[in-house]
């Protein structure tokens, strides 16, 4: 019997963050805040009211904002820079990979709007390549939490690591159904569901989407064991590594192209480790478009009903 999950209530990934950033600042003095123009959808705000000596509003200057967080962290402090996904990698990618990983500089580079869910704003904002440009960076840590609670601790946590992070979340409300008291652990995945047949290795909105994809294979005599992939870089190997030794099979779901992501890093560790058979859910070479998230999701086999089908193949190929 998988186990149950209780969907508190839809909520907003970005929400959680800002949470997270004024709960962390409360505790720690030497946390400051910047944002390029985007206070409001970054959920920054009340980061910024209760401490307006700590909050720097940089304007639409995000290379000069990663500049700034670099000088602060050399100094002591502990920067968190927010902007929309696509302009805090790829518009600032030389920025961010000479004055932070490179430098290896205390910043927290916190990143909302990512992913095909951003809906309306279309391909232009819709970044789904910025896992692979960030994990690619030598020193840099990548975490893609699943819901607001989630999001809320990973913004607390990485606060206490010392070096650089990207911290990737999104605009859509989702299912909120992790707890509000855990201790997010970095590097360390999370086992939701114990399996036999095949594992779903999730991360970031496709968390709940795998939860759901389980259920439905349950109902077919399926046991699917379902991790949440939080922390994409470092990595959790053992974790992988033991699943799949298990359940001889495994989907990765994500969204993100399939190029630079999640499930390239799994498959080069089985491919190293462990081969079996693997399947992708993710973005196959393409770019957004504009729309409504939800049918965004499926129209590019995001949704639980895709997991389905890709693990019904990847265990054919056993």
């Amino acid at each position: 019997m998988r186990e149950k999950f209780e969907n508190t209530g839809n909520k907003d990934t970005r929400s959680g963050f800002g949470a997270g950033l004024l709960e962390a600042g409360r505790k720690n003095p030497e946390i400051v805040a910047l944002c390029a123009d985007l206070t409001g959808s970054l959920k920054m705000d009340a980061f910024a009211a209760e401490f307006p000596q700590r909050f720097i509003q940089c304007g639409i200057a995000e290379a000069n904002m990663i500049g700034t967080a670099a000088g602060l962290a050399v100094t002591g402090k502990v920067p968190y820079v927010g902007s929309f996904a696509g302009f805090v990698t790829g518009r600032v990618y030389d920025q961010v990979r000479q004055t932070v990983a490179y430098s290896d500089t205390n910043v927290k580079i916190c990143a909302s709007h990512a992913g095909i869910t951003l809906g309306e704003d279309g391909a232009t904002h819709q970044i789904m390549e910025d896992i692979g440009l960030m994990r690619m960076l030598p020193n840099l840590t990548v975490i893609n939490p699943c819901d607001y609670n989630q999001t809320k601790a990973a913004a607390i946590a990485i606060a206490d690591l010392h070096g650089p992070v990207y911290l990737r979340f999104g605009r859509p409300s989702v299912p909120n159904f992790t707890p509000a008291d855990q201790k997010f652990e970095i590097g360390k995945a999370v086992k939701l569901i114990e399996g036999s047949d095949v594992t779903i290795f999730a991360t970031g909105h496709l968390v709940w989407e795998a939860i759901t994809a389980a259920g439905l294979l349950e109902k077919e005599g399926i046991s699917a064991e379902v991790i949440n992939i939080h922390t994409i870089k470092p990595l959790d190997t053992k974790a992988v590594i033991e699943s799949v030794a298990r359940t001889g099979a495994a989907v990765t779901a994500e969204e993100h192209l399939i190029a630079g992501g999640m499930g390239e890093l799994i498959s080069g560790l089985l491919a190293r480790e462990l081969p079996s058979p693997l399947e992708f859910v993710a973005v196959d070479d393409l770019f957004g478009q504009s729309g409504d998230p939800a049918e965004l999701m499926k129209l590019y086999k995001l949704d639980a009903q895709h997991i389905v089908l890709a693990a019904k193949k990847a265990i054919s190929r056993k």
